[in-house]
């Protein structure tokens, strides 16, 4: 952790700096996450490793939800990657952001559900089976759907497309970089799965926590570093944090009352939209916008956040005088005394 802070320190500080007879990013855009080469491999083995994870806890029953109720998923999906990033859109301007928070607010809602779904599903007493399923689902389109979804809404905000363009990024660069964070670790995990559950089994509990918080502290890291600046930054960030999190929880509940599911299926998809991929937003801030360290800032608050309001919410569910539709009628999974973990 000390040499991250140290790396960071220095980016930081050249960051901070004012750059003589050139013109850059201003404010928070000159705030840089830029790490060395060695870190960020050790990034993407991290977020590999995440993916790997949430495969182990992938079964074929998962799949096949999908075609029991393929209203509900779809109607998910849409609010996934089109609602949620289209009310995005109306925030940033709302807001008049930054153009790399505007970046990094698109940039998590572009992404996949976020895998702690599960575990908050489960502790909010809601549909299990559900959550896992659409987890399932919306990883899986990730490869694909995330650097459209990044490049289409992005080219749609004045401010995202500012950071567009200066880096020059093609969807098709993204797309090979989600395919091999995404669908190489996501097939190794099924393998692993079916050839040794046992190992599966005893990795799932363990695996998404460890990550995200060795992702995290490199942001930490960086922030301590330079808290002076880092304060005024996160009083920047934290509110349009806040409101997209409140909004994509509130669109997810509004979709799962216009499909008509029972109460315990509602708190899975509330909670399927209203947590992202974090990690996996972070990891790509990281790598395609180092010199815009207010996009990785966006997905470091966002992780911490939504992991915040989600247990807030599902303790909340949970302590309710439970209705007969409100037990949930869920597959646990037979894994042991613990919550399915991704």
């Amino acid at each position: 952790m000390t040499l991250v802070g140290a790396t960071l320190a220095h980016h930081l500080a050249a960051a901070s700096a004012p750059a003589s007879g050139t013109t850059g990013p201003t404010g928070i855009d000159s705030f840089s996450l830029e790490i060395s080469g060695g870190f960020d491999l050790a990034i993407k083995a991290m977020i590999a490793l995440l993916l790997l994870g949430i495969a182990l806890d992938v079964r074929t029953e998962d799949l096949r939800g999908v075609a029991r109720r393929p209203v509900v998923f779809a109607a998910v999906t849409l609010a996934q990657f089109v609602l949620v990033p289209a009310l995005t859109l109306v925030l940033v301007a709302a807001f008049d952001l930054a153009p790399s928070i505007a970046l990094g607010m698109l940039l998590v809602v572009s992404g996949p559900a976020g895998s702690m779904s599960n575990l908050l599903t489960h502790r909010a007493r809601g549909d299990v089976a559900l959550s896992v399923s659409l987890t399932t689902l919306s990883s899986a389109l990730a490869a694909v759907v995330t650097p459209v979804a990044l490049a289409f809404w992005a080219s749609r905000s004045p401010q995202a497309s500012q950071v567009l363009d200066s880096v020059d990024l093609s969807p098709l660069e993204v797309l090979l970089e989600v395919l091999l964070l995404i669908v190489a670790p996501f097939a190794a995990g099924i393998l692993v799965a079916r050839a040794l559950p046992r190992v599966a089994g005893r990795l799932r509990p363990l695996v998404e926590p460890t990550v995200l918080v060795m992702l995290l502290l490199i942001v930490v890291g960086g922030l301590a570093s330079n808290l002076s600046g880092s304060a005024a930054y996160l009083l920047e960030v934290g509110p349009a944090v806040v409101a997209q999190n409140a909004m994509s929880l509130a669109v997810g509940f509004a979709v799962a009352l216009a499909c008509r599911i029972p109460a315990a299926a509602r708190r899975a998809v509330t909670l399927e939209v209203g947590v992202r991929n974090t990690a996996l937003a972070l990891v790509l801030a990281i790598s395609f916008f180092p010199e815009y360290g207010g996009v990785a800032l966006v997905a470091a608050l966002w992780g911490f956040w939504d992991v915040a309001t989600g247990l807030a919410l599902a303790t909340w569910w949970r302590r309710r005088s439970a209705r007969p539709d409100d037990r949930p009628g869920e597959r646990v999974r037979s894994t042991g005394p613990t919550p399915p973990a991704r």
